[in-house]
């Protein structure tokens, strides 16, 4: 049965939202006349995202439980029963065939109200250790998509589906944009490429990483293409020197990120979900540094998914400063191990997950 009404809920960061939007994409190409509703978070990037995708959204007051002692933790009662009446109205006025549900805030609420009002939904988790919001959830949803193996100790296994996590159409086909990728930043064909991606805000670590090995860089055979992010590039910019402009090139942000997978020989990368899963689909060599600043220390479970496939090599964030830029130009310098990480990589990838996670909605309606 095709999807007429839909609400989607989540948000907070990239990869709750990119995926979220995605199985919208889907839902309206298999059905260009259904009613897609967003419910996010008021002040997080949803609210944002969302509508440049074309597509309304509506905000809920939900926070989150600050680690130091603020006033926003003491009105984060009155934010949560607000959320949850307001989720309530929602619901009801719009009358999903199903609420779909994608982590972040938001999910909570909404999820919550529809399982009370009798409307079957759906939770799409993203990460190889769900946050406790989804685990309370997950005992009334009608199914669970996940994007890794062993979800069984945290979720109902009737109820499990490894679709694996929708990712952005930029890495298709990337294989034949190589010689437009190398045109395009301008790189040195004869030279292996190095794609440094630490996430739309960037990342400390990766960044003083390069920082702390120019001149190692500069002796070796390779470039780097550095996404810095947009919070540390006039930090960066202020101590880049002309002779580091040869190997180096930083970006705030990456508007052709095609491009830059199709030019990378290897990618050090935070470990985030969507990151990941986008990963596995290029099916290039991978340096994972997990970051240590998210609930649950989830980034190094997603990581070590990929390890223990050997299909990734992992680098502690309190290590990476001092290794991760030597330990990256050894493995370019390994041909046969980056092979082997490659064909690793490439065995765990999902290309069809956003139509089989919309398949499942079809199912449940």
């Amino acid at each position: 049965m095709s999807i007429q009404r839909v609400i989607i809920s989540g948000g907070g960061t990239g990869g709750h939202i990119f995926p979220a939007v995605a199985i919208a994409d889907e839902i309206k190409r298999r059905n260009p006349s259904a009613a897609i509703l967003f419910v996010g978070a008021i002040g997080k990037m949803e609210m944002e995202k969302v509508p440049q995708a074309g597509y309304e959204i509506v905000g809920l007051p939900i926070a989150g439980f600050q680690r130091k002692l603020t006033l926003s933790n003491f009105l984060l009662p009155f934010k949560i029963l607000k959320s949850l009446l307001l989720a309530r109205t929602i619901v009801k006025k719009f009358n999903p065939q199903l609420v779909i549900g994608v982590g972040g805030y938001a999910s909570g609420p909404t999820l919550q109200m529809a399982n009370l009002l009798g409307i079957p939904t759906l939770i799409q988790e993203q990460n190889s250790y769900p946050g406790k919001t989804n685990k309370l959830l997950a005992k009334k949803a009608a199914k669970i998509c996940t994007a890794y193996s062993g979800m069984e100790q945290f979720f109902p296994p009737s109820k499990i589906i490894q679709t694996g996590n929708p990712v952005r159409n930029l890495v298709s086909q990337h294989f034949e944009l190589i010689a437009e990728a190398h045109s395009f930043f301008k790189l040195n064909p004869s030279k292996k490429t190095i794609l440094i991606i630490g996430g739309s805000l960037g990342a400390r670590t990766l960044n003083e990483s390069v920082l702390h090995h120019v001149s190692l860089i500069g002796s070796s055979n390779v470039q780097i293409i550095w996404q810095c992010g947009k919070n540390y590039l006039s930090q960066i910019e202020a101590n880049f020197e002309d002779s580091w402009k040869e190997n180096i090139q930083v970006h705030a942000f990456m508007q052709r990120m095609d491009l830059a997978y199709a030019a990378a020989d290897v990618v050090i990368s935070r470990a985030g979900a969507l990151s990941v899963s986008e990963l596995t689909l290029i099916g290039k060599p991978c340096v994972l540094v997990p970051s240590p600043n998210v609930a649950e220390d989830h980034q190094t479970k997603n990581a070590m998914a990929l390890v223990r496939e050997d299909a990734a090599v992992l680098i502690r964030d309190h290590e990476a400063k001092e290794t991760l830029i030597s330990s990256t130009i050894d493995l370019l310098e390994n041909s046969e191990r980056c092979d082997q990480l490659r064909s690793a990589i490439s065995r765990l990838a999902k290309p069809n997950a956003c139509s089989e996670i919309v398949d499942v909605c079809e199912s449940i309606i």
